[in-house]
């Protein structure tokens, strides 16, 4: 299994190109993709999101909630904040849900990138 993040699965829908479009596409089409629950809001809150990508994300399931997330997020939110690192919540919440599952992340957001120096996230 593989997780995406919003900054990518909005590039793959868009038709964008890059290195995390042709990961998404391989793991659709090997059913191997799943998602963190904070991607799935943040990706069908946008208004063209819900009808078109609903019907193709409902087949890639959603990372568990495991007993104690929210406070290991708040832990690691709280070790890249005493670093200096920007570390906003829904990044936190997703590199969290990536973490428990030991699932690498498909992103091209940045912000993820000390997630992975300081607190175990794979990126894909």
């Amino acid at each position: 299994m593989i997780a995406a993040d919003s900054s990518s699965l909005i590039a793959y829908f868009a038709g964008e190109n890059g290195k995390d479009v042709l990961q998404i596409d391989e793991a659709l089409a090997s059913f191997t993709l799943c998602l963190p629950p904070v991607v799935l809001t943040e990706v069908l809150s946008a208004p063209l999101g819900r009808k078109i990508l609903g019907q193709r994300l409902d087949a890639c399931p959603l990372l568990d909630i495991l007993p104690g997330y929210w406070a290991r997020a708040a832990i690691t939110r709280g070790t890249l904040l005493s670093k200096g690192s920007r570390a906003k919540i829904p990044d936190a919440l997703i590199a969290q849900s990536c973490i428990d599952h030991d699932v690498a992340l498909i992103t091209r957001d940045a912000d993820f990138r000390p997630f992975a120096k300081h607190c175990g996230l794979k990126l894909a």
